[in-house]
């Protein structure tokens, strides 16, 4: 097997473990085992716990002391059992413990398997900036791979969409420890202070007003960014309520419906040059940002019957809310930091929007739908809850537009992109 093909298989893998349970975790929480709204928040909150605590930490252990492609097989072996356990929970106390066990061991991983490709092709004499997006665009292919097979066989609003993502995070674990090494490169000095081993020295960029404003943008923003991910396929699914649309093609298969965003995402990927270079960072970052609030406004009007372009629709426009946030800002950071601190300062991108801002869109919109969208029966007010996300979204926009100053270099995007 080519080394391609085998770092393919990785990226494949690598998400299949989390598509097989995100996108239909609300369905066995809301429907199977009737737990609360506001504690569901909190189980969101897991991703962005894991993503302050975790990445930094195995980075430095990946630097230091261990093999990569070993520090990864280990974190989804373990990761895997804890996904197994789930099922067996009874109560949501411990469901966010071991699930906030799965995720430290899983949010990591995300970073390291980017890394063990980039040293592997490295190693391998090939091309990194043109191999390596074909081999990620897999992992995208094999998140959406575990929504349909979670959906077709039965299993969105059942405990077995955990032993499904556990068995492949197994599978991958084992896997890792076949790929060529990926010993630790020791580049940090061994008198270098705890500041730069730590890559601290990135938080100095607060003092810069521009930076300042970037990186709360991001966080308000963050906020948003797995709102339709927790609630996109318990919102179809509650159509069944609904006599009229029970047995909807919408109801039925919710999850593959949904899965048109991930689709989606593979194929902006490919606009985003064209849009950086035209209308720069900036405008490309708001664009992302009215798009989130399509996103939300058309899901907050569609039905599985009349409406169903607009959640359509809504899936579409999730490929553009995404990634052209996320590309965007990063090179927004790649453009304006210096070298020295640009690794660090992509690292607390990522901390700020999947962190802070993530932690606090779980957790505020669990209080928020329970509090003053969610009926003494139980019923959930879905069209005021998408309309009371896309507001706050066109208000984050908004703020943006006026408040944040960046002037368009079409040189610096070319280099970048060179």
């Amino acid at each position: 097997m080519s080394i391609k093909l085998r770092l393919t298989l990785m990226s494949f893998l690598q998400f299949f473990v989390w598509g097989a349970w995100l996108i239909t975790v609300g369905n066995y929480w809301f429907g199977t085992k009737q737990w609360s709204g506001a504690e569901f928040g909190a189980i969101f909150s897991t991703l962005g716990f894991a993503s302050l605590i975790m990445p930094a930490i195995t980075g430095i252990i990946a630097d230091r002391w261990i093999n990569a492609e070993k520090l990864y097989g280990i974190l989804h072996i373990v990761g895997g059992a804890f996904l197994a356990y789930i099922p067996s929970v009874q109560d949501p106390a411990t469901f966010w413990w071991v699930i906030f066990g799965a995720m430290l061991c899983y949010m990591p991983t995300i970073s390291l398997s980017n890394s063990i490709s980039y040293t592997i092709l490295k190693n391998s004499n090939y091309d990194v900036v043109k191999v390596f997006p074909p081999i990620r665009v897999w992992g995208t292919i094999g998140f959406i791979a575990a929504m349909w097979f979670t959906n077709l066989t039965g299993n969105k609003a059942s405990g077995n969409m955990f032993y499904i993502s556990a068995a492949a995070a197994v599978i991958l674990g084992l896997y890792s420890f076949t790929l060529p090494k990926c010993p630790p490169p020791k580049l940090i000095s061994e008198n270098a202070s705890f500041i730069e081993k730590m890559g601290l020295k990135a938080f100095a960029l607060f003092g810069n007003s521009k930076m300042l404003l970037f990186f709360l943008f991001s966080m308000f923003l963050g906020a948003a960014l797995q709102l339709t991910n927790m609630y996109g396929d318990v919102f179809l699914s509650e159509f069944e309520k609904i006599p009229e649309y029970k047995e909807s093609f919408v109801v039925k298969y919710s999850t593959i419906i949904m899965s048109i965003s991930q689709i989606s995402e593979t194929l902006f990927i490919l606009a985003i040059p064209f849009f950086l270079k035209r209308f720069g960072i900036k405008n490309v970052m708001l664009i992302s940002m009215l798009a989130w609030v399509l996103r939300f406004g058309l899901f907050a009007y569609g039905d599985p019957a009349g409406g169903l372009w607009m959640i359509i629709l809504s899936c579409i426009v999730y490929g553009m809310a995404f990634d052209f946030f996320n590309i965007s800002g990063s090179l927004f950071i790649e453009t304006t930091t210096s070298p020295s601190i640009r690794s660090s300062a992509q690292g607390l991108f990522m901390m700020v929007t999947n962190g802070v801002g993530a932690v606090l869109g779980a957790l505020i919109s669990g209080w928020l739908i329970q509090k003053y969208f969610t009926s003494s029966e139980g019923n959930r007010d879905w069209h005021g809850i998408w309309q009371a996300f896309a507001a706050y979204v066109l208000v984050v926009a908004a703020l943006f537009f006026v408040l944040f100053k960046h002037k368009h270099d079409p040189k610096a995007i070319t280099n970048v992109q060179h």
